[in-house]
């Protein structure tokens, strides 16, 4: 799941975060996805066996959340309809909930990669 990005180069630099923080609002907006109630982790595929083990660690309300939010997304999509501008979800409730856990997981594989790798030699 490790993406190339540019948030740490975007965060050093305000004038740049500034700058780019119109741009990436109305990207948000235009994507559809807050008028279909959903969230941005909400759209992470869950086909890899990282993402299926972030779901299974998430809270049983939070999991309960995300069904619920996919499934009225689905019935907006076969109605073609959006849901009512008081159902968006709001800029300050799309919060990441599933990406710190997917980033946990990488660290934790990585070390256990990097464990598994070390070699120890004895000294003569």
């Amino acid at each position: 799941m490790s993406q190339p990005s540019l948030l740490n180069v975007i965060v050093k630099r305000p004038w740049l975060q500034r700058w780019l923080t119109p741009f990436a609002n109305w990207y948000a907006n235009a994507a559809g996805y807050r008028q279909l109630g959903l969230r941005a982790d909400d759209l992470i595929p869950e086909e890899s066996d990282t993402v299926q083990l972030a779901l299974k660690r998430l809270s049983p309300k939070e999991a309960y959340d995300r069904v619920f939010r996919l499934r009225r997304a689905v019935q907006c999509s076969l109605a073609h309809q959006l849901l009512p501008k008081d159902q968006h979800t709001k800029p300050d409730e799309d919060t990441p909930y599933l990406s710190p856990i997917l980033k946990e997981i990488e660290a934790e594989r990585q070390e256990r990669d990097d464990l598994e790798a070390m070699v120890v030699r004895k000294r003569s």
